[in-house]
């Protein structure tokens, strides 16, 4: 059965081309001209993947990501973008996208990074296993997703809880931010590695008792982080 591909964009010429190009790289696709109808298609089908645009009318890309994230829809997004910031990209891929994108693309480029995605994704599923792995009062469950903390359930965007799955199979072991961006995001674009830190930051809110202090997972200076045993 093909891959199915839902491609949100308020551009009819972007739409149409991007269409014709996925399809005939082999997967099935809908279309969503605006942020409100791409929302209620996603909640309520099942796509392997989002062609999102930033910015839509109704709802605009940023938004429609956050409440696919809050609502634990954990398809992958590829979000497109005509604004080149720095700034935009990190929001995109904090807000819970796999990829981004920078209008204008090749066709090409876009399929490219969708099957790239999609890799990545099957990758990373078939790494997670059902045995449980803890860390003083962190319980982590990898083949469900989820983590709670002395009891408490947790709650993760699929690539916080990747990260986290990554430090915890390297407890003890400094990992930079460059290797934390290449194993859990694939990316290897120099200037990228903000968007570890933000992460990071978002990790430690949700799993140390004290965020400005963290236990679980340490700064090295000048190196990158760590994940250790509190003591």
């Amino acid at each position: 059965m093909a891959q199915k591909v839902l491609i949100v964009d308020d551009e009819e010429s972007i739409v149409t081309l991007l269409q014709f190009n996925i399809e005939r790289a082999g997967f099935e696709t809908e279309t969503a001209f605006d942020g409100m109808t791409g929302l209620q298609k996603a909640l309520q089908n099942t796509y392997d993947i989002i062609v999102l645009d930033l910015m839509l009318p109704e709802l605009d890309g940023t938004e429609v990501c956050k409440q696919l994230r809050q609502k634990q829809i954990d398809t992958p997004i590829l979000m497109l973008t005509a604004r080149d910031e720095e700034l935009d990209k990190v929001l995109g891929l904090e807000l819970g996208a796999d990829d981004y994108l920078t209008k204008p693309f090749s066709p090409k480029e876009v399929v490219a990074r969708i099957k790239a995605i999609l890799r990545r994704t099957n990758k990373n599923d078939s790494f997670m296993d059902s045995g449980e792995i803890k860390i003083s009062g962190l319980s982590i469950f990898p083949d469900q997703y989820e983590a709670s903390i002395n009891g408490d359930s947790l709650s993760f965007t699929r690539k916080e809880f990747e990260l986290l799955m990554y430090l915890a199979r390297n407890k003890g072991r400094v990992m930079s931010r460059d290797q934390l961006l290449s194993s859990v995001w694939n990316y290897d674009f120099v200037g990228d590695t903000r968007i570890v830190d933000v992460h990071i930051s978002h990790l430690r809110e949700k799993i140390e008792p004290d965020s400005k202090h963290p236990v679980f997972i340490k700064t090295i200076r000048g190196l990158g982080y760590k994940m250790e045993e509190p003591q």
